[in-house]
């Protein structure tokens, strides 16, 4: 695949996931309005009354599949399926943000807090947080999008995605640490709103995530030869 190839399907990409964001913008702030939750910080943050609350958890869910099958389309390799599904999900994440803003003011800052998933019970985060996992995305994915050899993982990288999985793991309990102690303590998750963010644990998360992006980023072993010859090489009399 051609740089200019590679770049075209990287725009494509990211126009797809900047029109899903409004799209979801869209659909959020309508149903947000119909609740009375255009602010997200109460008790109970999407009513789940009647038909609405599976059609919502389906919404969600398909909301994935679609971002998945848009880097499943754009890539050709499993990396590059991979890389593309991060671009489309970073790109998504920040573009919805940015239309709810325009669309309604909210949010009002970056520290305001969202719930940003139902399943499988609410996960809860000022909304820098999931930006800041979107700018990861982006970066890791559009690195990986760049490397069209399909190779078998290395134990170097494969200690690198165990890091990243480890920091996956790491954010999703400070996301649902709230819901897990309202569990804990008999109480109804969706009751149960978020006073402090663990902002300790969630910088570390971020940072074993980041671990492919510093892996990729780095000269390949063919880069660093052809350097090393370029140095070594007679100047020209």
């Amino acid at each position: 695949m051609t740089h200019r190839t590679t770049a075209r399907t990287w725009s494509l990409v990211v126009a797809y996931a900047i029109g899903m964001a409004f799209l979801e913008a869209a659909c959020v702030y309508y149903l947000r309005t119909m609740v009375q939750r255009v602010e997200p910080y109460q008790a109970n943050p999407l009513p789940l009354a009647g038909a609405l609350g599976n059609v919502e958890i389906l919404r969600e869910m398909s909301t994935l599949v679609m971002l998945a099958a848009v880097g499943a389309l754009a890539g050709r390799t499993w990396r590059t399926r991979l890389g593309y599904t991060a671009i489309a999900f970073g790109v998504w994440d920040i573009g919805y943000y940015t239309f709810l803003r325009i669309i309604c003011g909210w949010p009002q800052s970056m520290l305001d807090w969202d719930v940003l998933f139902l399943v499988p019970m609410p996960w809860w985060g000022p909304v820098l947080a999931p930006v800041c996992i979107a700018v990861l995305l982006i970066a890791g994915g559009t690195l990986a999008s760049r490397s069209p050899i399909d190779r078998p993982l290395d134990r170097v990288e494969l200690k690198v995605w165990r890091l990243m999985w480890l920091g996956v793991l790491l954010a999703l309990y400070t996301f649902m640490a709230d819901s897990l102690d309202a569990v804990w303590h008999v109480i109804d998750p969706k009751t149960a709103l978020p006073v402090t963010f663990n902002w300790p644990v969630f910088v570390v998360a971020l940072a074993l995530m980041a671990a492919p992006v510093v892996y990729l980023a780095r000269p390949s072993p063919k880069d660093a030869i052809e350097d090393t010859r370029a140095i070594r090489a007679p100047s020209p009399p």
